[in-house]
């Protein structure tokens, strides 16, 4: 058991690297690890994706609207976080929202689990963009175009998420396969 003991090697503001035994881990440090991202299809049945640059890869990336768990409200749930993010980043708030799948997102490497969470009824309310420092171009693809789109994206060099295709497949599906109307 002794082991197994989590020693902290450095604290930042948003995550920790910790030795577990002989095993390194990176861990968030809000909202327990959690995320969300936001499979949302406008009413003219475009889907949204967001760019954005991401200092990790150091290019440019394309997701779906997805953000921290409890980053600047202590209290957030999963369905809190999705409705603020989706309105933050696209400007589109959502009727419904719907929790569908909750699962680690490299669990070699972090704590960090991702609920991926279906948005209907969409209004738009703003520009999006992001807050603070952000700078996310919004992008609403018309949904049979989406796979090629992104394919192109990726040939112009973009990043792409690879949760995109998950995401995809959940626009008419629950994660167990059935109908989602």
């Amino acid at each position: 058991m002794g082991q197994n003991l989590k020693h902290t090697l450095y604290e930042g503001d948003w995550l920790r690297l910790v030795r577990i035994g002989h095993w390194e881990a990176c861990e968030r440090t809000h909202g327990q690890g959690m995320a969300v991202i936001v499979i949302a299809v406008t009413p003219a049945d475009e889907v949204l994706f967001v760019e954005q640059y991401r200092i990790p890869l150091g290019s440019r990336t394309i997701e779906m609207p997805a953000g921290l768990v409890g980053d600047d409200h202590a209290q957030d749930t999963l369905v809190d976080a999705a409705r603020r993010e989706l309105i933050e980043e696209t400007g589109w708030s959502p009727g419904k929202v719907e929790v569908l799948l909750v699962g680690p997102t490299s669990s070699g490497m972090s704590n960090e689990r991702i609920a991926f969470v279906r948005a209907t009824g969409l209004t738009r309310v703003g520009d999006g963009g992001g807050v603070d420092s952000e700078d996310i171009t919004v992008h609403a693809v018309p949904r049979a175009e989406a796979p090629a789109w992104l394919m192109r994206k990726q040939a112009e060099g973009f990043e792409l998420d690879l949760k995109l295709w998950a995401g995809l497949w959940m626009i008419d599906r629950n994660p167990d396969g059935s109908d989602a109307t």
